[in-house]
C-alpha cells in the first residue's frame, strides 16, 4: 500500500510518530475528504474527498459514497472536530457520527487511515465544541479535549493523522494572501503544542501529526522544535492549492517541504476551488449553480465566485476545450501532477460528482502533456491567484 502505512496493531506507533518513508514523496496518491463529510483517502492515485456529510448529505448518501470511495482504491478519510461546513453548533460532529457508522462494517486495521483535526485559535465563535472554555486555543487542555471526543464520536481508539486545522497564532488564512503584522497576538509555544501531541502518540491515541493552513515560518520552528526537544515532527501540511490560488505555497512552502529540506508532504484542499473549477458557478441560472455550495451557503468560499475568478475559469476551461479535456479533468491533473504534491483534497456531495472526481484524477494522462501545461501558464501569468482576498 503506497499510503501511510497502517501498523499491525494501532498502538504500534513509530518513535516520535514519523511517517512511512514514502509519504512525502509518493506519486501515486489519491485523497477524498468529505468535509460535507471530511475524508481523506490516501490511495493509489493520490486524491481526497471533503467535508459535506452531515451537512449537504444524510447518513445514507454518505454511506454510499464511502463504499464507492473504497471500492475505488480509496483507503482514507480525514475529518474535523467542527465538521461538516459550514461550520455550525447544528450539525457540529456528523461527520465523525456518519464515518463511526460506516465503519463498523470495515475492517479498520487492515485498510482505513482516519485523519482528523483539531481547531485553531477561536473567540467565541466555536465555543460549543469545548465544555470549559469560550476561547479555543492549541494548547493541551483544548488539544485533548477534542481528541478524546473526536475518538468517542468516530468509535475508535486511535487517529492516524491528527493535524492542527488552523494555528493558534495569527495567520493570513482562508484566502487571505498578505500578513498584517497589527493582527499579531500572543499565542501557546510550537513546543508545548508538540509536548501536548507527544503525550498522545505516547497513549497511543495518535500515530502522526500535521498542521493545516500554516505558513512556512510555522512549518519550519515545528520542525525544528521537534529537532531540538526530540519531539514528534510534523509529517504533513493540508493548504488550498488550485489553479486559482498558486502562489502562497509555490512561492516559498515548497522549497521548505521538500524532501531534501523538511520533507512535509502537500495535502491540498480545494483542488476544484470549492467547486468553480467545475465551471458549474460561469452560468448562475443553472440548476448546477443553484444546488451548489456557493449559492446554498452565501459568504462560504466567495473568493471563488468573485468576477476575476470567473474571468480566469472562463480562459482555463477554453484551454481544457482546446485539449480535449473537461473543467475538472485539467484542474484536478494540473494538482496531480505538481512535483510538490502528495495528495489532493477533493469535496463531493454525491456519487456521480465522485465518480468524476475518481476518473478525471485517474484517467487523464499523467503527466498533463507539455503543451497543455503551457497554455496553463501562460493564463496564470495573466491571472495569477484571482481568488485572494
Amino acid at each position: 500500500m503506497d499510503s501511510l502505512a497502517v501498523p499491525n496493531h494501532p498502538h504500534s506507533v513509530p518513535e516520535h510518530g514519523g511517517a512511512h518513508p514514502s509519504v512525502p514523496n509518493s506519486k501515486n496518491r489519491l485523497l477524498w475528504s468529505t468535509g460535507n463529510l471530511g475524508i481523506l483517502i490516501l490511495t493509489s492515485a493520490r486524491l481526497l474527498l471533503e467535508r459535506t456529510f452531515g451537512g449537504q448529505n444524510t447518513e445514507k448518501e454518505a454511506h454510499e459514497m464511502l463504499s464507492y470511495a473504497f471500492e475505488h482504491g480509496i483507503n482514507a478519510l480525514d475529518s474535523s472536530e467542527a465538521y461538516p461546513l459550514p461550520m455550525k453548533k447544528e450539525t457540529q460532529g456528523k461527520t465523525d457520527v456518519y464515518i463511526a457508522s460506516w465503519l463498523k462494517s470495515q475492517s479498520r486495521d487492515k485498510f482505513v487511515i482516519l485523519a482528523t483535526k483539531v481547531c485553531g485559535y477561536s473567540e467565541k465563535f466555536l465555543s460549543y465544541l469545548r465544555d470549559n472554555t469560550k476561547v479555543l486555543r492549541v494548547d493541551a487542555t483544548n488539544i485533548r479535549e477534542s481528541v478524546e471526543k473526536s475518538l468517542k464520536r468516530l468509535n475508535t481508539d486511535y487517529i492516524d493523522l491528527l493535524q492542527i486545522h488552523w494555528p493558534d497564532r495569527y495567520v493570513p488564512a482562508f484566502g487571505e494572501f498578505f500578513y498584517d503584522p497589527s493582527r499579531w497576538r500572543p499565542s501557546i509555544p510550537f513546543v508545548e503544542q508538540l509536548k501536548a501531541f507527544q503525550e498522545l502518540i505516547d497513549e497511543g491515541k495518535v500515530r502522526y501529526i500535521g498542521v493545516c493552513n500554516e505558513t512556512s515560518y510555522g512549518v519550519m520552528e515545528f520542525v525544528h522544535a521537534a529537532k531540538v526537544e526530540g519531539l514528534p515532527k510534523i509529517v504533513s501540511i493540508q493548504n488550498s492549492y488550485n489553479l486559482l490560488g498558486r502562489c502562497r505555497f509555490e512561492i516559498d512552502l515548497a522549497e521548505v517541504c521538500h524532501p531534501n529540506n523538511c520533507n512535509i508532504g502537500l495535502l491540498a484542499f480545494s483542488p476544484l476551488g470549492g467547486e468553480a473549477l467545475t465551471g458549474k458557478y460561469l452560468d448562475l441560472n443553472s440548476e448546477d449553480a443553484k444546488r451548489g455550495r456557493l449559492n446554498l451557503f452565501p459568504g462560504f468560499m466567495e473568493r471563488y465566485n468573485r468576477p476575476a475568478a470567473k474571468e480566469a475559469i472562463t480562459e482555463y476551461s477554453k484551454v481544457a476545450k482546446k485539449h480535449g479535456l473537461t473543467l475538472v479533468q485539467l484542474a484536478l491533473g494540473f494538482a496531480r501532477d505538481r512535483p510538490f504534491m502528495t495528495s489532493s483534497i477533493v469535496g463531493a456531495t454525491s456519487v456521480d460528482q465522485l465518480t468524476e472526481n475518481i476518473d478525471a484524477f485517474i484517467t487523464t494522462e499523467r503527466p498533463l502533456l507539455a503543451e497543455v501545461m503551457a497554455d496553463i501558464d501562460t493564463t496564470f501569468k495573466i491571472y495569477k491567484d484571482p481568488a485572494i482576498l
